[in-house]
């Protein structure tokens, strides 16, 4: 990025929040993730038990302030951006609690939703009734994965991108796409036909990495798997080509025609989306699924470790100001949170958050250097199992039950969505550097191989005020203290 387009950005951004300033925005939170790692369920969940405890019916003992009852009310506002969608939380919560119960649609686009909270300070010179108002920004984790390539060139990308397939899990699943571009050149003439044909067949490749049997972390850009209303265009239409260090791009070729594409990605996608989105955040929550990336073994884990090394090298970290506040936002706290804790047992909680830990300890290195407050945990944003002995034959065993999922498979058994089971999920390793070995290139049958079941949502009572109790979860409350609750002291 040249260093006129620099300072422009910057002065956007200071521009933007210093307007959120002015019209009192109190809190920024964003919250993103990786495919299927639970982004709607969480704020879904969220909002629902922010409500319900507004109402006096929330379980969130460790929310300080609600656990002090100094919490007095919580309510949806109206959309503060008319330019960005509204976050579909009733059709949402519909899904969930309703008679089908099921998980609502995932991210695909950027969305937002207003929420007040009405609370009593415990502390200062200003005791008595005040309120928060926190924006909740929901959006693609792919999307996060795009900002490095505003400081990377077309030739490294390609580069990067290229060498990234040479692994047992990515190699065949990129070969047509790879046997293309050994038929072509990048100094060929340019062709409208060539582009769209290599386009499409490396998305193929990163569509089929994300397949639920793989897991790999998607791999930038990200709009390629969500295009949206830029479907077609040139900005999307360009691939990674094989490009020697330091070689001059004769005008006319393909590689000057897919150079250029790719930074009109970054002009047209990943600049605003930087400017007018992610630099405003103030708190910022990273889910993750690292239960799937087990399910595919060891080079699934090691990818899933590059990504949130990319996810976090793009936030803006460090300690908050005043000044920052106005002018230059930091993201003064991040939560990692590794998702579907119900699907293990309790015993297994701490080792899943071991896991997450090493995960991310080279980002979470970096961001603290800068100020910035980090933790980790386990969560479930809705908790879709109970815990249960079981015995079986002569031992009595830690078992979860639930409704698995229409189609899920146990022990041989095809389950109906309807019928409830005890599963045995096993015990993650006591050494989470376990799910690191293996080789790469080796296959998953030479790997550790973990398998959980997929659950349908609980059926919830009603309570005393006829509505539905608050979505159960696992550590909810402890992700909203971090994240929320010294602003509500």
């Amino acid at each position: 990025m040249n260093v006129l387009s620099l300072l422009t950005q910057e002065t956007r951004v200071s521009a933007a929040s210093l307007a959120d300033f002015i019209a009192g925005t109190g809190l920024r939170l964003g919250v993103t993730g990786l495919s299927r790692s639970g982004k709607t369920v969480f704020i879904t969940s969220l909002i629902h038990n922010l409500l319900r405890a507004g109402a006096g019916h929330g379980k969130l003992p460790v929310f300080r302030v609600h656990a002090e009852g100094r919490m007095s009310g919580a309510l949806l506002k109206p959309q503060p951006d008319d330019a960005v969608p509204r976050f579909a939380y009733e059709d949402h919560v519909r899904a969930l609690i309703g008679p089908d119960r099921r998980w609502p649609e995932s991210t695909r686009r950027i969305s937002e939703l207003r929420l007040t909270l009405e609370f009593e300070r415990a502390t200062g010179w200003f005791k008595g009734a005040r309120s928060l108002t926190i924006d909740i920004v929901d959006y693609p984790g792919e999307w996060l994965l795009d900002l490095p390539l505003l400081d990377k060139t077309y030739a490294t990308w390609s580069r990067e991108t290229l060498a990234a397939t040479d692994t047992y899990a990515r190699r065949p699943l990129a070969a047509p796409w790879l046997d293309f571009l050994k038929s072509i050149k990048p100094d060929d003439v340019e062709s409208e036909d060539v582009a769209r044909t290599a386009a499409q067949l490396f998305t193929d490749y990163l569509r089929a990495s994300k397949a639920e049997h793989f897991a790999l972390s998607t791999l930038p850009p990200g709009r390629f798997l969500m295009p949206g209303d830029l479907e077609g265009s040139p900005a999307l239409t360009f691939s990674p080509l094989p490009v020697a260090e330091g070689v001059e791009i004769g005008e006319g070729t393909l590689l000057a025609m897919m150079e250029r594409r790719y930074e009109a990605y970054k002009a047209h996608v990943v600049r605003p989306f930087f400017r007018d989105h992610f630099a405003r955040l103030d708190r910022q929550i990273v889910l993750v699924d690292a239960l799937a990336a087990l399910n595919s073994g060891a080079g699934a884990v090691r990818d899933l470790e590059h990504a949130l090394g990319d996810v976090l090298a793009a936030f803006r970290a460090g300690r908050a100001s005043l000044f920052a506040q106005i002018f230059r936002p930091r993201i003064d706290r991040i939560l990692f949170a590794a998702t579907k804790a119900d699907h293990l047992h309790h015993t297994s909680h701490d080792r899943l958050e071991a896991i997450l830990r090493v995960l991310t300890a080279r980002a979470i290195a970096r961001a603290e250097g800068l100020g910035a407050g980090i933790d980790v945990i386990a969560l479930a944003a809705v908790r879709a199992t109970r815990e249960a002995r079981v015995k079986h034959g002569r031992e009595t065993l830690d078992a979860i039950v639930g409704v698995p999922m229409a189609g899920e498979v146990v022990d041989g058994k095809i389950f109906d969505g309807e019928t409830e089971a005890a599963i045995f999920p096993g015990e993650l390793p006591d050494d989470p550097r376990h799910v690191f070995r293996g080789d790469a290139l080796a296959t998953p049958a030479d790997q550790a191989d973990y398998r959980f079941v997929r659950f349908r949502p609980p059926a919830l009572p009603l309570q005393m005020d006829g509505q539905p109790q608050p979505l159960p979860h696992i550590r909810l409350d402890r992700a909203l203290e971090f994240l929320l609750g010294d602003r509500l002291l």
